[in-house]
């Protein structure tokens, strides 16, 4: 591919599209303009409207990003929402395809499917969600019976472990590990949380979620959003439904899913009402009274995630102390700090708004 950019010229809009989008799009295809459209962190977005060969007018989205993880973050985005959009075609946009392209010295690509004009200022209905949700994790069973996904997606930054396995608690702890090594790569050494890191995974994970595999219990490997928290939700202003986007999919236990409706930023997901009416679909695997503890080890996932995007955050103190919470709980060793609920948000109640910043 030539490292000269070639850009659609005679369009209205602020954003330069490049004549590579256009390969994606049926053969006589008229662009009429691109411009800037939603706010991310990670990359750049537009909304693309076109005349299509049948003189029917269209509109796409268009995600533009590069880096060391954007072909992850493509290419994982186009499967993730290929895949939900097997098992239930109006509850993520259709995706197009991806592909890239150079602008200048800069390898970018890029993501294309269709645009939804979206409704943010109302939570969505707990029921009516949470029954959709529950639908997808029923109907999204893993092709092969096993944990994983077949490529690479991404949440934030971090590029997920690609592998298959039949062990949770395995396939958990690569997700989880590298998360730890994306946050220790932005964030200044702590020894004190290196301890507890290696404590929750050398002992917590093995007991708490090996058990959902011991003793005749039984999982089923689940296609989830991944990356499932209110910035990502939206009602389609034209039907009315709830739609999903952004996703960053992998075949997991299904509480997973609900990690981030623990976390700081949460302000919609973290009532009750959500978990209670996803538990009238699909209950909580056994051993049902444990679901709160994995819950909180879900939780220190995104918390990480959220913590090597940004140095400094408070979302590494807050995951560090869950970890302490469970560790106490679950593999005591006498050389960890104590736990301290107050700094516990599902103690305390404690909110922090989540400020996602468009890149420049």
């Amino acid at each position: 591919m030539s490292s000269q950019a070639t850009w659609v010229t005679g369009i209205e809009g602020n954003f330069l599209l490049h004549d590579a989008v256009l390969k994606l799009l049926p053969e006589g295809t008229e662009v009429i303009s691109a411009f800037s459209s939603g706010v991310s962190a990670w990359s750049k977005t537009a909304k693309v409207s076109v005349v299509l060969p049948n003189g029917s007018l269209k509109r796409y989205f268009l995600k533009c990003v590069s880096g060391e993880s954007a072909k992850a973050l493509v290419e994982g985005e186009y499967q993730s929402a290929y895949d939900i959009n097997q098992v239930m075609s109006d509850l993520v946009p259709k995706p197009i395809g991806w592909g890239k392209y150079r602008s200048g010295d800069t390898q970018v690509y890029f993501f294309l499917g269709d645009f939804h004009d979206m409704d943010f200022s109302s939570a969505p209905e707990p029921a009516q969600f949470t029954a959709r949700i529950a639908e997808l994790h029923r109907k999204g069973v893993s092709p092969n019976g096993m944990f994983g996904y077949p490529v690479p997606t991404v949440i934030g930054i971090m590029k997920r472990t690609v592998t298959w396995e039949t062990s949770w608690a395995k396939s958990f702890t690569h997700q989880l590990n590298d998360a730890i090594g994306y946050d220790n790569q932005t964030n200044a050494p702590w020894p004190e949380y290196d301890a507890a890191c290696k404590q929750l995974i050398d002992a917590v994970i093995p007991r708490l979620l090996g058990t959902l595999q011991s003793d005749r219990r039984h999982i089923t490997p689940v296609l989830i959003h991944g990356d499932l928290w209110e910035r990502n939700v939206g009602t389609d202003r034209e039907t009315g439904k709830t739609i999903v986007f952004d996703p960053g999919c992998t075949y997991a236990h299904n509480e997973m899913e609900f990690g981030t409706w623990r976390c700081s930023w949460a302000f919609h997901f973290n009532s009750l009402d959500y978990m209670k009416s996803y538990q009238h679909h699909i209950k909580p695997s056994e051993p049902a009274d444990e679901f709160d503890d994995r819950n909180r080890l879900y939780s220190i996932y995104p918390y990480l995630i959220e913590s090597a995007g940004h140095a400094g955050s408070a979302s590494r103190q807050l995951a560090y102390n869950d970890m302490l919470f469970l560790c106490e709980k679950y593999a005591p060793l006498a050389s960890l700090d104590k736990y301290n609920p107050k700094m516990d948000i599902s103690v305390t109640g404690a909110h922090v708004p989540f400020v996602v910043k468009q890149l420049e």
